[in-house]
């Protein structure tokens, strides 16, 4: 198994201020989607006091194929791959939300260091250090408001957001975001788009690390 310590390289420069963060919500229309106000936005914005935290809707509010489409690369919005219909279907698996249309998420990790593990591999290391995987939803958020968190070799995966089964066993997908190659059904046109899409279970992959938190407030 590769080694665990994260490189200092990879360390990725601060988010912007949370007020900052609630006008780029207004700005891309969230809080619409979220049934807020603008004023709901700025107010939990000014309440709260993280330095470096990420501002999230809760995904009830705002949904993954919602979000996907305002990123944006090279001036390329981004997508969801198309043999993910269920996109949406993605919800916490043993990940606690607050309970709010708001929330903060704290201590953000790309988790590069973790890069060719298998999920199955990378959660209980996760657990390990006290850290929990990103939702699809709130990794969007992140890449919306820090656009260099998505780098090509360096793009991330986030299995806090799993799919349940009709019989109760989780679905062997597990959400990812990176840059699409503009191959296959992706089409030319997508080329260095953000790609909103998915990885098997057990499966390594070079270029995908973990993304993950040291934990959520409302």
């Amino acid at each position: 198994m590769p080694d665990t310590t994260p490189d200092p390289s990879t360390v990725l420069p601060a988010l912007p201020p949370l007020s900052a963060q609630a006008e780029r919500l207004i700005e891309l229309g969230v809080h619409e989607t979220a049934g807020l106000s603008a004023d709901d936005i700025r107010t939990c914005a000014a309440r709260t006091d993280s330095e470096g935290a990420l501002l999230a809707v809760h995904p009830d509010r705002a949904p993954a194929s919602v979000l996907a489409p305002l990123l944006r690369r090279d001036g390329k919005p981004g997508f969801v791959v198309v043999d993910m219909p269920d996109v949406d279907a993605f919800t916490p698996s043993a990940v606690e939300l607050p309970d709010a249309p708001l929330y903060v998420v704290t201590g953000l990790d790309r988790g590069d260091h973790m890069a060719n593990w298998s999920p199955e591999e990378a959660l209980p290391a996760l657990t390990k250090e006290d850290r929990t995987p990103l939702l699809l939803t709130e990794g969007i958020h992140w890449v919306l408001q820090q656009p260099d968190a998505l780098e090509r070799n360096r793009c991330f995966m986030t299995i806090g957001s799993r799919l349940r089964k009709p019989d109760g066993g989780l679905d062997a997908r597990t959400p990812a975001i990176w840059i699409s190659n503009g191959t296959g059904r992706d089409g030319r046109e997508r080329r260095d788009a953000p790609k909103v899409g998915w990885c098997w279970w057990n499966n390594r992959h070079t270029w995908l690390g973990f993304a993950s938190t040291t934990g959520r407030r409302p």
